[in-house]
């Protein structure tokens, strides 16, 4: 890059006080190479327009079900846990009904779906407010519809934070390489096929990009025993697509126009 740290907190005071955007600021670091942090794939990659998941919620019978799924993808994308809610990096987590559809809230639901705990992560929103903001593009957008994090472009600054409004990003205030009080370590078990982030950057989950490029579907797809099924939206033919078009689906906060990549079917009941 042509540009240095100093620089760009120059450039983006200027452009914040004039009300100028994060466009200005990309276009002044040269667009093409900041969207070049792609990846090399493989003959066997799996690849689709646009990619999505469907969450059946029905598979999941108890709070164990979730926390494997949470597990599975956390261990190999080495996520720091740093032991208290305050400081925690989540990549996927769980929440309740009232939280995750806000505005989708049934007065004849049963108390059973109100409790009931809902897995949740990135959308993967095909017009992802998170990417607009960014000033660095160290969030981008893949053409298959990925919402990816640069970590070495992140300069901390955490416009994504308030632009996502799932809550789908987390901030290391801490060094996730490091250690407690009492000398064990943030990262368990450290995978070192997958990089390790550092202090002061934004991570999220990335859609298991490293393992599309093998040809492998996401860790949380292949832990979740059909829980959650992933393929492309864009393939009339695709299993996404024969779920969404069987099952009454929902997504979180479509009112927003963000267009999320994850469908949710909350009962078994098919459409009428």
């Amino acid at each position: 890059m042509s540009i240095n740290r100093r620089q760009f907190l120059k450039i983006a005071g200027i452009s914040t006080m004039l009300g100028i955007g994060s466009t200005a600021i990309v276009s002044g670091l040269r667009k093409g190479d900041l969207e070049a942090s792609q990846f090399e794939v493989s003959p066997g990659a799996l690849t689709a327009k646009r990619w999505g998941f469907v969450v059946d919620m029905s598979k999941f019978k108890s709070g164990e079900d979730i926390k494997r799924v949470i597990d599975s993808c956390h261990s190999i994308h080495n996520v720091p846990d740093y032991g208290n809610p305050k400081d925690e990096i989540k990549w996927i987590w769980k929440d309740d009904y009232e939280h995750v559809f806000p505005n989708q809230e049934n007065e004849y639901a049963t108390a059973e779906l109100k409790e009931k705990p809902f897995m949740v992560f990135c959308n993967h929103c095909a017009q992802p407010a998170c990417v607009r903001v960014c000033p660095t593009k160290a969030t981008f957008k893949r053409q298959d519809g990925i919402v990816m994090m640069d970590m070495h472009r992140c300069i901390g600054c955490r416009f994504c934070m308030a632009a996502c409004p799932f809550g789908a990003r987390s901030f290391n205030f801490r060094d996730p390489r490091g250690t407690d009080e009492n000398g064990r370590p943030f990262i368990k078990k450290e995978n070192p096929e997958f990089p390790t982030r550092t202090k002061g950057v934004v991570e999220k989950c990335t859609g298991c990009y490293e393992r599309l490029a093998k040809g492998l579907k996401p860790a949380c797809v292949e832990a979740s025993n059909g829980g959650i099924v992933f393929g492309d939206l864009e393939d009339p033919h695709s299993e996404v697509r024969k779920l969404i078009a069987k099952h009454y689906t929902i997504r979180r906060k479509p009112e927003l126009g963000t267009q999320p990549s994850i469908y949710y079917i909350i009962g078994g009941n098919e459409n009428a």
